[in-house]
Order: C-alpha cells, then sequence, then structure tokens
C-alpha cells in the first residue's frame, strides 16, 4: 500500500509537471482568432516548405516555442521560438539568415513580419487527416479518357513546350519553345512544385502546394486539365509509373501533410492507395510528419523511389502489385529533400541536407551505394550531369548554406570511364560560388554549367546566375545579372533570378525573374553559347514565375 501511495504521489508530481511545461510551451503572445488565421495562411504559403508543419524543422530550423534535443553523448540543448522573442524573430524573419532563409521584408509586410514572430511562439495546431474517403470527394475526370483525342490535335512542338509555374496565381503557363508564346494558361493548384511528364509525353502532372493533382492532356487543341484529385493539404512531388508494360498506368503523388502517399489510376488519377510514412527515424525516434520528400520512376524496375524527409528513410515501392504492395526501406541520412538520377539512370542522388550529405542509391541491386560528406545544406533540384574533364562522369549540387558546387564522381560501365572508378562516390571538385544556390542545370549538347542563387541575402547575386565553361573548369565563372538584361523596371522588391532550364535542342537556357506579386516578371532566354539574351518573355498574366520545365528534357531526365 505505501509503495503504490509513493508511486501515484510520483506520478501526481509528474503530471503537475508536464502540465506545468505544456502550460509554459503555449504561453505565447496573444493573438485574436482573425490574427491567427492570418498567421497560418502565410505560414502554410510561406514557410511550411523548410519548417514542417509542425514546426519540428528540416531544411529550416525548429520553430516550435520550446524544444529539447539529445546529442550522441547524451548532452541535452533546449531552446525554442519564445527564447529569441518577439524583436529578434522579427529581424530574422525580416533580414534572412545564412544558412539559406530568404530576406521576407520585400516580401511580407512589417505588420506581417509582427504577425509571424507573434504566430511561432504559440504553439502549433496539428491540422486534420486527410483520408481515402475525403481524397475521393475531390476526385474529378473532367474529359473522360474515350473523349479525348485520338492524336495530337494542335501545332505545338511538344518536345520544346514548357510549363512554367505561376507561383501566387496557382496556375501554369504552357510556353512555346519555339515561337516563345503563351499557348494555354491553366488553373492548377497554389505555388505548383514541379511538373513530371508521362512516359508517353503526353500528359503533364502537375502538383501544388495546396496538395492539388492536375492532369494536362497536351494532345488537345487548347491544352488543358482533363482530371484533378487533391491528395492533401500541403504537397510537392509527384511521378508516374515508367517501366515497361506499365507506361503511364500508375500515378504516385506524395504529400507533406498528411505525411503519407496515394497511388492512382495513371491516365485519371482515381485514388487506388494510401500509405502512411509515420514511423521511427534513423535515429530510432518516433516522428509524427515524416513528409514525403520527393518522387522519382525507375526505367529498369517497376519501382518508384520515394524519399521521406525527416525519417532519412528512402523507400523502393514495387507497384508491380498494387494490392499486395511491396516496399525496401533504405536507411541514409536526415533531412531527405530532393534529387536527381546519375548519367546512367541506375543510381539516385538525394539530398540529406541538414546532414550535409548525399546519398545515393543503387536503384538495380536495391541498396544504399554511398553517403557522401559535402558542403552545408546541399540543394541540388534534380542536380547535373556531365563528363568532367579530369576526373569523368560527375552529378553536381548546389548549395544553400555554402559557397561552393559539389562535383560528384558516378560509376559508369562504359570502358571509356574505367580509369575514373577510384574517384566513384567522392567529391572530386568544389567550383567557388554563393550560397543560396537552388538549381543547377547543363545539357549533354552544351559545354556550359548554370547555377542560380536566389536565397542569397545580397540583391545583386539574388538577380545573377553564374555560368562555367566545362571545358575549363579552373576559371572562374561568367556572371549575368538577368534582372538587368531583361530590361525591366528596377523596383525595391528582389527579382530572383531562378531555375535554369535548358531547350530541348541544348541551345537556350530559360531563367526565370520571380519578382513580387504586384511587380513585372519575366522570363529570360539565354543563348547557351554566346550568353546573349535572345528574347525576355512577359505577360501581364505571367505573374511570379518560378520553375520551368522543358517537356522532353523532363520526360527523359536529361539534366
Amino acid at each position: 500500500m505505501k509503495r503504490s501511495i509513493v508511486g501515484m504521489l510520483a506520478l501526481s508530481a509528474m503530471t503537475v509537471a508536464m502540465g506545468s511545461a505544456f502550460a509554459q510551451a503555449a504561453a505565447g503572445p496573444s493573438m485574436s482568432a482573425a490574427e491567427k488565421e492570418q498567421a497560418k495562411k502565410v505560414y502554410f504559403e510561406r514557410c511550411a516548405g523548410c519548417h514542417g508543419v509542425l514546426r519540428k524543422g528540416a531544411t529550416g530550423k525548429n520553430l516550435e516555442p520550446h524544444w529539447s534535443k539529445k546529442d550522441k553523448d547524451g548532452k541535452v540543448t533546449e531552446g525554442g521560438t519564445l527564447n529569441l522573442g518577439q524583436n529578434r524573430l522579427e529581424k530574422i524573419i525580416g533580414y534572412g539568415t545564412d544558412g539559406g532563409m530568404v530576406n521576407f521584408d520585400d516580401i511580407l509586410t512589417k505588420q506581417e513580419i509582427a504577425l509571424m514572430a507573434k504566430y511561432i511562439q504559440n504553439t502549433p495546431d496539428v491540422p486534420p487527416e486527410f483520408s481515402f474517403k475525403d481524397m475521393m470527394d475531390t476526385w474529378k475526370v473532367i474529359v473522360p479518357v474515350e473523349k479525348r483525342p485520338t492524336k495530337q490535335m494542335n501545332n505545338i512542338n511538344l518536345k520544346n513546350l514548357f510549363s512554367v509555374t505561376l507561383r501566387d496565381t496557382g496556375e501554369v503557363a504552357l510556353i512555346d519553345g519555339d515561337t516563345k508564346e503563351i499557348r494555354s494558361i491553366v488553373k492548377t493548384g497554389y505555388a505548383v512544385h514541379i511538373s513530371r511528364l508521362s512516359k508517353s509525353g503526353r500528359y503533364v502532372y502537375v502538383i501544388g502546394r495546396d496538395g492539388r493533382l492536375s492532369l494536362i492532356d497536351l494532345w488537345m487543341e487548347k491544352p488543358a486539365v482533363v482530371a484533378e484529385v487533391k491528395v492533401g493539404f500541403d504537397a510537392r512531388s509527384v511521378d508516374t509509373s515508367k517501366f515497361e508494360g506499365y507506361e503511364d498506368k500508375y500515378a504516385i503523388a506524395g504529400s507533406y501533410w498528411p505525411p503519407q502517399y496515394v497511388i492512382m489510376e495513371g491516365e485519371t488519377l482515381k485514388p487506388m492507395k494510401i500509405v502512411s510514412t509515420r514511423g521511427m527515424t534513423i535515429d530510432g525516434e518516433y516522428h509524427p510528419e515524416p513528409r514525403v520528400a520527393s518522387i522519382v520512376s525507375s526505367e529498369i524496375k517497376p519501382e518508384w523511389v520515394v524519399n521521406i524527409k525527416e525519417t532519412g528513410m528512402i523507400q523502393l515501392v514495387d507497384y508491380s502489385d498494387i494490392e499486395n504492395l511491396k516496399t525496401t526501406t533504405i536507411e541514409s541520412a536526415k533531412f531527405l529533400h530532393d534529387g536527381g538520377w546519375d548519367a546512367t539512370k541506375r543510381y539516385f542522388l538525394v539530398a540529406a541536407n541538414a546532414s550535409n550529405k548525399i546519398a545515393a542509391v543503387d536503384t538495380k541491386e536495391g541498396k544504399l551505394a554511398a553517403l557522401i560528406d559535402t558542403a552545408k545544406i546541399p540543394h541540388p533540384g534534380r542536380g547535373a550531369n556531365f563528363v568532367h574533364p579530369k576526373f569523368g562522369p560527375v552529378w553536381a549540387t548546389g548549395h544553400l548554406g555554402a559557397d561552393v558546387v559539389t562535383l560528384i564522381s558516378t560509376p559508369s560501365d562504359d570502358p571509356k570511364f574505367a580509369q575514373y572508378k577510384q574517384h566513384n562516390w567522392k567529391v572530386v571538385q568544389e567550383l567557388k560560388h554563393v550560397p543560396g544556390n537552388l538549381f543547377v542545370k547543363t545539357h549533354p549538347a552544351s559545354k556550359r554549367f548554370w547555377a542560380d542563387a536566389p536565397q542569397n541575402p545580397d540583391k545583386d547575386l539574388a538577380e545573377s546566375v553564374a555560368v562555367w565553361d566545362m571545358t575549363d573548369l579552373s576559371k572562374a565563372p561568367t556572371i549575368l545579372n538577368v534582372a538587368k538584361d531583361s530590361g525591366l523596371p528596377p523596383t525595391k522588391a528582389v527579382k530572383r533570378a531562378v531555375h535554369p532550364e535548358y531547350s530541348a535542342d541544348g541551345k537556350e537556357v530559360w531563367i526565370s525573374l520571380w519578382g513580387g506579386k504586384t511587380d513585372p516578371s519575366a522570363i529570360v532566354v539565354y543563348d547557351d553559347a554566346t550568353l546573349k539574351v535572345k528574347k525576355v518573355i512577359t505577360d501581364p498574366k505571367m505573374i511570379t514565375p518560378t520553375g520551368k520545365f522543358n517537356v522532353y528534357n523532363t520526360q527523359h531526365d536529361i539534366y
């Protein structure tokens, strides 16, 4: 009895302590209901991608009011937004950080910055789940398969068509790469993250950050959405089935919230199966929000490579039997983000940007090939492949948090590259760049290598791109100020030069100038050989262009 009383007293004391800690954690600055709703919207649009819906951090820092963590020696570190306080948080939000967070003083008003500083000092709300029924309720087939064209009904050169994200209007502009004319503006989800092509090249799958997945049929007289579904409240990734015999049979989309992925019919987007990604991290701790960061489709197996951000787990999902789904789980490093194929399409390389590593997966053997240490916060996009004059085949990544572009040697079965085997999975060179890089790009027909820096806090650097001559990488890059080259009137807001993308023939490079919602934006087209401006594409309807995806290059994973 005595032991029981002692135990009850101990439990009571622990409960009081936990209640006190919870009360302390929840004691952020007071906010009205209207302020909280406004802050939620801004947080979703501008912050959740890097910091997470639950604010536990990934590419960005943990933004919980209170947090603690143990290092490998068991030492506990504590922190939180309440410890930073209102004034310091406003400065961080306004001016950005050297870790790749942009300055928001030209994106948000002073009142919005103050509001966000208050909001992140309060305990985050847990959003609702999104079930199979919820998903089915959003599914629409706008044009049934049997009523779609049986051949291409327009005169567009589809190989050189660009799918361009108009971030803040929730649209995609389909721009003719030959004529530089907008052929169609399609209503999609908010801030489309990526456009992915069907194996056939007929369909474009676009997914917005609001979880809305749209299927665009390029064969229609005026390309338009023929099916759509909402896969969650927050999403980033989509791909189709590409293995022989399964071409475009299935599609897969991954969510940030809820943390799960869904398998669908490829031509209608009808949901078939939802799989949760919640579980244990590589450190053996449970995580409630392991987001699906990126998905790519293998062409050597009926498999998708699904990268789970917070757990550091890579899943190879075998779609040959959807009802009896088989997955291979590969441990890598945290926090997984984006990546791309090597030149052979056997190895997939993905950034574990919080660990400052690149994980390479051998999709033929179904195992981890290497974990490569890199500079701070690698952010490759898809990366870039080329043959280095000294080290043979390499894959490149830029960095949000470091002033270099990293070149990693990749394997090849081609006998002419056998001499470079000793370098495989090693960093062979770091090209001097600036922090804040998001995308690097080249093309098999080019001798140029391009890198942007839109997240750099310096206005001139954020509005410029660097271009290297790959025949002599010892030379400093040529710096092109895209904002000045565009001829647009100068503005206080930064016009971020983002996402170099090649034309199908490798002769042109398209760069987005991502300005403010009310500022004029543009796409600047450069001649890859001369680095001269060939065309500046502007249109009142082209608002905040960001990612651009050339149909042929995206269809064939050329980067």
